[in-house]
Order: C-alpha cells, then structure tokens, then sequence
C-alpha cells in the first residue's frame, strides 16, 4: 500500500478502533472514544478492551483479533510494555494506520529509543502507516473525525496544523476556540518514529480541505525529503512554521568561521528560504498569516494603500512600510480627482488618505472604492480609530463590501479593544484579516507578497560546474590515511586546481634558493606563506609576509618565517614557504566557505572578509545545490552589500567572477562529502577578476 492510501485511511477513516478505550471519565482511553463521537464521526468506532462491555453507549470489542480485517485507523493508548503487542495484533488484521497516544519512548532515554525502534519494525513490516507515539492525536473536520484526547471540538476551516508538540496543540486549539479560527486538519506528530513533516506537506499539498499549512517543528531528521516536500508544496499553497531553538547553545564549535558562525539556526533559516516555507517568530504572527493567506488574495505588486481617519496611525503604517519591501502606492492624479470631490478639503487625498476623525462609515466606502480601483494599488489596509463620531460596526460592513467587489486583498486595523470588538469579529468572519495596530498588519501583507514573488519567480536554472573528481579525491584519501582533520593550504592548493577555481601564481619553495627563484619567475611584489600540514592559522606564527620586493626580502623573510614557525611549533613539519604574486590592485576581500548540516548537507556562506565576518558577522547562507538565482542572492543579501558595488565613483567588483566561485564551491561539497567544513579566505576581487587567494578544508574520518 502506498503512503498516499495510507494517508487516505488515516484521515479519512471509515472504520476506527480505539485500542485502550477506556469506561472511566477523565482518562485517555475515555477521552478518545468521546471525541470521536462529540465530533460527530459517522463511520464504525470500536472500542477495545478485554474487560469492559459497553463505553459511551457503544459496543466493546474484547480482542484486537475480532476487529474488522482492513481496519483503516486504530488509536492505540494502552502502557509502553503493551504497544508493540498491539500493533503486531492491528497487522495481523490488515491494519491501514496507527496513532499511538503512549508516551515513554525515545524522549525518555536509551530504553525507550529501543522500544520506539521496534515500533517501526512492526509497522514497516506490515505495512501501517504510524503517527506519534507520544503525541496528541489527530482531528479532520471534513469528516467528523477528532482521534485525540485534546479538551474541545476545532470548528471546521481551510487551516492545516501540525506540530512536534502536543502542548502546544492543546494551547492553540484552545486559543483557537476562542478566536474562533477553524482548521482542516490537525494533527500532533510526537516523536515523528514513521510520519514527519515532509509525509504532512505531501498529503496536505493535495488536500482540496486545506489552503494554508501551519506547522511548529523543533527538528528535522531527513533534510532532502522535507525540501523536497516543501519546495513542492509551496508552489501551490504557503507553509507557514515556527521553529524553535534559535539560539546558537546547541550549536557546536568548529575550527573555521563557517563553522562557527553556520549554527543550526541559520541552516533551519535557509532551509526555509529556498523552498518557499514562510518562517515566523511566534504563535500570534502564525495566526495572523494564516488568516490572510486563507481569506485574501495575494498582492501582485508591493504598492500598499491605506485609508484612516487618523493621521498618526497613517504615519506609522507609512513608516513601518518603508521598513519593509512594500511600497505606499503613489496614487493617480485621477484617483486624486475623485477623492476631492467627495473628501473635506481638510483631509489628506495622498497616501494614507487621512479621511479626518468626524469620518462616518459612507466615507469610508467611498474612499475604500475609489482608491481600490486605482491600478497602481495592490493592496489597500483600512485603519479606523474609535473616534467619537466614528460609526464602527457600519464602517466594518463598508470594509467587507469594498472587499467583496474589488478583487484586490483588503485588511483592517481597528485599533482599540473594547469598541472594536463586535466590528473586529464581522471582518473575521466575512474573511477580511483584521488587526490591532499597524505593524502586524504590513507584516502580514508583505509576506503575502513575497510568497506571491516566490511563486512566480522564474525555474531555477543550475550551472553545470565539472571538477576533477579523482584528483581532488586523492589529496582526501592521503589525509585520511594519515588520520589528519585539515586540509591546509598548501595541499589544498590541488583541490582549487582540480575544480579549476582562479588562483594566484603559486609555487611551493622548500629553500630560500627555491623562493627567490619563484619571485623572479612571478616578478615583484610577492608573498611568502608558511606551509605545513600542522599550522592552520599562519598568522598565529606570523607565518605570513607580504609586499616583498627583492630578492633579499624574498630570502631573509623565507628564513626567518621558517625559523619562527619551527620554534613556535617544534612538533610541525615544515615543508617550506609558498611562494605567491600579490593581489591585483583595489581588491576587496570575501569569504566564501561551507559547512555540511547533518539533516540538510552543505550550507554555503557568504560575506566580507576582515572584521565584517569576525565582529559584525554580515553574513548570507544557502544550501547546496545553489542555483544561479541563489548565487546571485546569496551575494546581494549581506548588508555590506553597496561595498561590493561600488562607492564614491568605485568600479563594481566582479560580481559574475564571485558567483562563478559560489556556484563551484557548491559543486565541490557535493562531489566530496568526506569534506565537513570548507574556507576560501581571503577570495580577492576587484572590478575584473576574483581570485582565491587562501584556503583550509576539515574532513570528517571515519570511525
């Protein structure tokens, strides 16, 4: 049976056994059972017990053997020790799916891990779709099914739920009631043993019930099928997800800059960034943008206009859009035209069109009107402060009519509380998204429009960057061999070559003879570089010289760095010097490195080199593979960004040399994957060329 039959009995069941129904008030097993009947469930319910007859007025089924064959769902709730005889009993029958409610699994330690792995097994083998254990449950409004021992019946709606938490299930669920916020569907995926994220965005992509996906994730075990399923799903419906650890404690120190800065909080970020999931910081802004999305449609351009009848509020709606990447829509001289034929000549007819405080709910519309139909306006928000001569609950009703015509999405901001409250619950209900203050409202409206370019953005086109595979895996091998963690530069120097990456000249001198001799070949200036297998860091031994301009520099710096490194580092096998032409002039120094994420692989990094990586950390992630599109954007999203460009009549760099770069380190780190963190610092670029001028690589050895 495929997953998607699987899926289909799971939520869609019309047969259900409740193994561990219980006759006691107050208990799981209780609870089941009652939800499965307060949420009008029309199918056959079976509860199961060996030693009761009769719960909530239905039949007990003593055995799981004497349960209809091909039953679809069974929710198991009975102790840790008994689950895995239930489930071997639910496939002996041809059970399609299982819910098991139990807690005491892998969250518990080493014995529980071993009890969840034999869950598995068992549902693998036969065939059994699996969600939790230690989870909530799960409720489909389409068909009356609530297979969960949450409090309270979600109302029905187009709003798809998931989480790892089942706390924060029954905490949403309840705040949900209260907002009156209904769902499709909702499930509770505990320790995620068979179902996951990846398996929800799947079924809900094609779910005609559901037009928003909201999920809370704490981690992601299989990175490829999440992206895959996400990147699909979001180009039909938006995912909108809380993600939580954030900070960088869990994140564990590594030897280079990207490592240390890569923590799994920028991964979870820039997973969500390639594949379209929207990511918010709380449960309130979850909410909101499920509301939006699933009542309006999306703006086709970033041109916001408002109407108020207050002009501060205007003004902070004006400035927190400027803060975003909306625009105020510059209204039309005829859009203008009409609003002063009807507007006191008070009020302000540019955007925000300020309609003064005395402004009754036929002014609204008016406006409202006439300012939608402006071609120029993409998006329109109504702000209303409850003014004394305001008609609030009237005005509300002129939203929901400029809403029904206009074909554009429309929002509300009802500043206020008590006054606004009826007003506030009509747009609610009638689909406009309406808001307490300003900035919350243009957060909402600017995701929907970038979710609107993301989905039609162009496909992404990906470079076909070959590398000498074998010569750079030979370089790998040596060092596993020998058991060493790093790469250093002058034997990484081979990988560059076998990617082909733009390189300075670059010899490696064992003798001061052997360094003069390559400065005459390069010509000066040049730099001498210590090379050796056991020093990363040069500067540390003050391993590095540069601007030398004669053949006496060349040999008193190669004696004298060689001697300081020696002393420094007695244990260091010092192969020599390289021997390196200086930088081309007014280059800017990058760095452009990755390190491998164990759910998501390779994420690359991006930023300025100098103190702009190591203090102010203005860095860009994506992972691999980058496509051109992502290249481009991984260069552009660092706030230094206009240093690259160019200031004060400076010549642009190289931006197609930098990406060109990018676009091969991602290749590298998927062709080598015994390569855990990779660096390219400095890279040198100026307004003709990129080069790499430095270089360090860690390899992960096998146990």
């Amino acid at each position: 049976m495929s997953t998607k039959e699987q899926l289909h009995a799971f939520f869609y069941p019309e047969t259900v056994a409740v193994i561990g129904a219980s006759a006691s008030p107050g208990k799981v097993g209780h609870t089941i059972v009652s939800n499965m009947i307060g949420a009008g469930y029309k199918g056959k319910l079976f509860p199961v017990n060996p030693k009761a007859t009769e719960i909530e007025g239905l039949k007990v089924v003593n055995d799981i053997a004497d349960l209809p064959r091909g039953l679809d769902l069974a929710v198991v709730s009975v102790p840790r020790d008994y689950v895995i005889p239930s489930l071997e009993a639910l496939g002996e029958i041809g059970a399609k799916s299982a819910i098991v409610i139990t807690a005491g699994f892998k969250e518990v330690g080493k014995e529980g891990y071993d009890v969840e792995q034999g869950i598995i097994k068992v549902c693998e083998k036969h065939g059994m779709a699996l969600l939790g254990p230690n989870c909530l449950g799960m409720m489909n409004t389409a068909v009356g099914v609530n297979a969960s021992f949450a409090a309270g019946q979600p109302n029905p709606g187009s709003i798809a739920f998931f989480s790892q938490s089942g706390a924060l299930c029954v905490a949403i669920l309840d705040w949900a009631l209260g907002e009156n916020i209904g769902f499709s569907k909702f499930v509770s995926l505990g320790n995620k043993a068979l179902l996951s994220e990846a398996e929800m965005l799947d079924y809900l992509n094609k779910d005609d019930d559901t037009k928003v996906i909201l999920g809370y994730i704490e981690n992601v075990e299989h990175g490829d099928s999440f992206l895959k399923a996400a990147r699909k799903t979001c180009l039909n419906k938006p995912v909108i997800m809380i993600k939580s650890g954030t900070t960088a404690a869990g994140a564990k120190a590594a030897s280079s800059h990207t490592g240390a800065i890569a923590g799994s909080d920028q991964t979870y970020t820039a997973a969500f960034h390639q594949s379209g999931v929207i990511r918010v910081g709380d449960v309130a802004s979850l909410f909101n943008l499920a509301q939006a999305f699933s009542n309006q449609p999306l703006p086709k351009g970033p041109n916001l206009a408002v109407v108020t009848n207050s002009g501060g509020p205007g003004i902070l709606t004006a400035d927190t859009a400027d803060r975003s990447s909306l625009t105020m829509a510059a209204l039309s001289q005829k859009t203008i035209q009409k609003l002063q034929e009807f507007l006191p000549s008070y009020a302000a007819f540019y955007n925000p069109v300020d309609i003064i405080g005395d402004a009754d709910a036929e002014r609204y519309r008016r406006t409202l009107d006439v300012v939608a139909e402006d071609p120029m306006v993409h998006s329109v928000l109504a702000m209303l402060t409850p003014t004394a001569a305001v008609e609030i609950e009237e005005t509300a009703e002129a939203v929901i009519r400029t809403a029904r015509k206009c074909g554009k999405p429309v929002f509300a901001c009802f500043m206020g509380k008590r006054r606004i409250a009826k007003a506030r619950r009509m747009l609610m209900e009638a689909g406009i998204p309406c808001y307490a203050f300003p900035e919350p409202a243009v957060r909402s409206i600017e995701a929907m429009y970038e979710f609107y370019l993301w989905k039609n953005r162009p496909e992404a086109r990906y470079a076909e960057v070959k590398g000498d595979v074998d010569r750079a895996m030979k370089v790998i091998k040596a060092h596993e061999k020998r058991r060493e963690l790093e790469i250093v530069e002058f034997e990484a120097q081979e990988v560059l070559k076998a990617y082909g990456l733009p390189t300075p000249k670059t010899v490696l001198a064992r003798s001061s003879d052997e360094a003069v001799a390559a400065a005459e070949e390069f010509g000066y200036p040049v730099v001498l570089k210590i090379a050796s297998p056991h020093i990363s860091h040069k500067s540390d031994v003050g391993g590095v010289k540069v601007n030398l301009q004669n053949a006496t520099e060349v040999m008193e710096t190669f004696k004298s760095i060689t001697a300081r490194a020696q002393r420094m580092r007695q244990e260091a096998y010092i192969a020599g010097c390289l021997v390196q032409e200086m930088a081309p002039p007014g280059v800017k120094e990058v760095i452009i490195g990755f390190k491998r994420d164990e759910q998501f692989g390779p994420m690359l990094m991006f930023g300025l080199g100098g103190i702009y990586v190591e203090i102010m950390k203005d860095i860009s992630f994506k992972l691999a593979p980058l496509s051109r599109q992502d290249a481009f954007e991984i260069v552009r999203e660092i706030k230094s960004y206009m240093l690259l460009k160019g200031i004060k009549g400076e010549q642009p760099v190289n931006f197609e040399a930098l990406e060109e770069i990018i676009m091969t380190m991602s290749q590298l780190a998927l062709d080598l994957p015994q390569v855990w963190e990779a660096e390219f610092n400095p890279v040198l670029v100026n307004h003709e060329r990129a080069i790499v001028a430095d270089v360090r690589m860690t390899i992960r050895l096998k146990d």
